[in-house]
């Protein structure tokens, strides 16, 4: 299959955001366990996988379509945070971050009538609104039950049983 070097840049820089999305969710994992937030580390533990999962999608399809994908290093990641809120607030800007850049291929896949790949960004789209939602969700929490110390502790809960649905 023939793809462009625009659209083979553009899912490399893909892989990228996701390799680097998976190492921030690592971080945060870890400072949550070093914290005491259990149930917040294995959601994040999660989350990494997800992500890392997600890039090896985009390394088997351009190495499928005869693109051949580019393994990144990585930046490295915040591993200090200032509380459990403000990571949800930095996931969902990550997650802010990743959606721009899908919907960018898209419409690079788009103006290119590349098909394939715009059909192979649909489930990362759909991903991407889940992704948005559930880190929305989750900050309302912090609205709705408060931020002392009971309140992240319940919140700490939520995240742990939601670590299995990912």
């Amino acid at each position: 299959m023939n793809i462009s070097q625009n659209t083979k840049k553009a899912l490399n820089d893909q892989i990228v955001l996701e390799a680097n999305a998976s190492n921030s969710y690592l971080a945060m994992a870890s400072w949550c366990e070093n914290a005491g937030y259990c149930g917040a580390a294995n959601f994040f533990y999660s989350q990494s996988d997800e992500e890392r999962t997600h890039m090896l999608k985009f390394v088997h399809y351009l190495n499928d379509i005869g693109g051949s994908a580019t393994i990144p290093a990585t930046k490295s990641p915040a591993n200090s945070f200032k509380s459990l809120e403000s990571i949800i607030r930095a996931a969902l800007n990550n997650e802010q971050l990743v959606t721009k850049a899908i919907y960018s291929i898209v419409e690079i896949a788009q103006k290119e009538k590349d098909h394939s790949t715009h059909t192979f960004l649909d489930w990362f789209v759909n991903e991407q609104v889940e992704e948005e939602k559930k880190f929305e969700t989750i900050l309302q929490k912090f609205e709705l039950i408060g931020r002392d110390k009971i309140a992240i502790h319940e919140i700490d809960k939520i995240l742990g049983s939601m670590a299995s649905k990912n």
